[in-house]
């Protein structure tokens, strides 16, 4: 049981496929219920790694890396169909290689990471998550209306920045701070 979360987490990964090849196909409803699978999936597999100690260093790699991949995907999916527009996509994008860019940075010069999601990275990734669930209801259903998208947008934007620059501000406060050696 305890390589259950990891598990759930390679469902995840497995779900990015089918998720853009329905949205590619214009299969919206499909799209949306895959999307919301795995935007489900990434809830319990941190819910059971937390509640019952089923963490692993395998698994602080693999569900950032899950989360990031299907965030992407979908967001440059949709925007090659026109379903987001592309500047909030680009922000997504941006943000994630920047923390992946720094995150591979601080590591290979500075050591080892031992750092956890933050409220605000969380914030942002529940905004990207239902930002996108949005856009597939629109595409399938023709509702919430564009006004609403455009907001959850601009909302998705701003935690998107607020947590790139958190990141930022806390990986350049790590490297000019580095802990005291131990005696």
């Amino acid at each position: 049981m305890r390589h259950l979360p990891n598990l759930i987490c390679l469902f995840r990964l497995a779900l990015i496929w089918p998720v853009a090849a329905a949205l590619q196909a214009g299969n919206y409803s499909v799209a949306l219920a895959l999307f919301v699978a795995a935007a489900v999936s990434d809830g319990l597999d941190g819910y059971l790694a937390k509640r019952f100690h089923w963490t692993s260093e395998l698994g602080k790699f693999l569900d950032p890396c899950a989360d990031k991949l299907l965030l992407v995907t979908v967001f440059i999916e949709a925007a090659w169909l026109g379903l987001v527009p592309w500047w909030i996509t680009a922000a997504a994008v941006a943000r994630d290689v920047l923390i992946g860019l720094g995150a591979l940075a601080f590591r290979v010069w500075f050591g080892p990471l031992h750092g956890r999601p933050t409220i605000i990275s969380k914030i942002n990734t529940a905004a990207q998550l239902l930002y996108l669930m949005a856009v597939m209801v629109n595409a399938a259903a023709g509702y919430p209306p564009h006004e609403i998208l455009d907001a959850l947008a601009l909302l998705t934007l701003v935690t998107i920045v607020l947590s790139g620059l958190h990141y930022v501000a806390t990986f350049t406060r790590r490297v000019w701070s580095p802990p005291a050696p131990s005696s």
